[in-house]
């Protein structure tokens, strides 16, 4: 599976020059509200060091990365979801994410307009936010309309539904994202307010170099959401960068990580997903699944048949294997000569069943 995040935000905050940096793909960032009018997608390669040692240890002749997918939504202003600007047509879009990015702008400039006239980080929240119950609002009113026939008629099931909907309708009346009251529709309508939300705040370079933080109101109404301080102007300068140089850059802020791979840490960690790879001399590969997967469901990821004839799996945290490498060499020769077999001498290299839980960080063989 891949991971797909939607970046939202109300015109100029800075969500299109953050795109551009994260995906280097150029989209239109002129200073004018509405100015993109298709979303945008684009892949990023999941940042992980374990990845690069794997593969040099099975001198893999290709590496496959995890994917985040990010998709740039049109600038959303109050009244979107009655279709002012082009808002209502773009919260459709954010349905399709597995996670909403909502950028908050921070960072003041004269030179780049606010639709409010100045940045209120709260006030930004609200009405961004608003506009998504108001989407979800109309999603509900319109199933509530489509099924009281169903209820006339005593179709099995329509009872119950009508009431969770009308429910989920008085909860989104009384103002409330439906994720952070903890309420649970059925799911099926892929409301936009059960979707988590990452904050991310866009602050100027001196702000970071001052390590600027929410004050108390901010956090506050965050609650207990994941934020994210990151310069889009800083992004984009980094994508213009080698490796080694972007490391001496973070460095003058004192970071050791840019905000991307803050980013795709915290929707990693607010998702509940992880990561297991497959490494050998024809490919090291990433793979991401839902934590808490039995090896079947792991599997999966890789080919369905992995999920349905799974045998058994053998399984080693990566840093063992890459261990074993350094412990001299294997009493067998052959096929298995090399980590994996000394990691089994050792009795690192485990032999799992159907049962077993796949950790973040597992190296797997498959056996089918």
């Amino acid at each position: 599976m891949s991971l797909k995040i939607g970046i939202v935000g109300l015109p100029n905050v800075g969500k299109s020059t953050l795109f551009n940096a994260l995906t280097k793909k150029k989209v239109d960032i002129s200073n004018y509200p509405f100015c993109t009018i298709e979303p945008n997608v684009g892949i990023v390669p999941v940042p992980d060091q374990r990845l690069s040692e794997l593969a040099r240890l099975s001198r893999s002749k290709k590496v496959i990365p995890a994917v985040v997918e990010f998709v740039d939504i049109a600038g959303l202003v109050k009244g979107a979801a009655e279709g002012e600007g082009l808002g209502n047509k773009f919260l459709s879009h954010i349905k399709e994410v597995d996670a909403i990015a909502e950028v908050v702008r921070v960072f003041e400039d004269k030179e780049i307009t606010h639709v409010s006239g100045s940045p209120d980080q709260i006030s930004d929240i609200e009405v961004l936010e608003y506009e998504l119950i108001l989407k979800d609002l109309e999603t509900v009113s319109k199933r509530i309309e489509s099924i009281e026939r169903d209820v006339r008629a005593h179709k099995k099931g329509a009872e119950d539904e009508m009431v969770l909907l009308e429910k989920t309708k008085s909860e989104l009346e009384s103002g409330h994202l439906l994720l952070k009251s903890h309420f649970n529709s059925d799911g099926n309508l892929r409301l936009l307010t059960e979707k988590p939300i990452i904050y991310l705040f866009n602050i100027s370079e001196k702000q970071l170099q001052n390590h600027w933080q929410p004050d108390v109101s901010i956090k506050n109404k965050l609650g207990t959401a994941s934020w994210v301080n990151i310069s889009a102007k800083i992004e984009s300068e980094l994508s213009e960068l080698g490796e080694e140089e972007k490391k001496e850059y973070l460095k003058t802020f004192g970071l050791e990580e840019s905000g991307l791979d803050q980013l795709i840490r915290e929707s990693y960690k607010t998702l509940g997903l992880i990561t297991f790879f497959t490494t050998g001399e024809d490919e090291t590969r990433a793979w991401t699944v839902p934590q808490g997967s039995a090896a079947p469901r792991a599997g999966r990821a890789i080919h369905s048949d992995f999920e349905e004839k799974l045998i058994r799996a053998e399984v080693i945290q990566w840093q063992k294997l890459i261990a074993a490498q350094s412990l001299g060499e294997p009493r067998s020769k052959g096929r298995e000569a090399g980590s994996w077999s000394r990691a089994r001498e050792l009795g690192w290299l485990r032999t799992e069943g159907k049962e077993y839980l796949v950790r973040d960080g597992d190296v797997i063989e498959f056996k089918i």
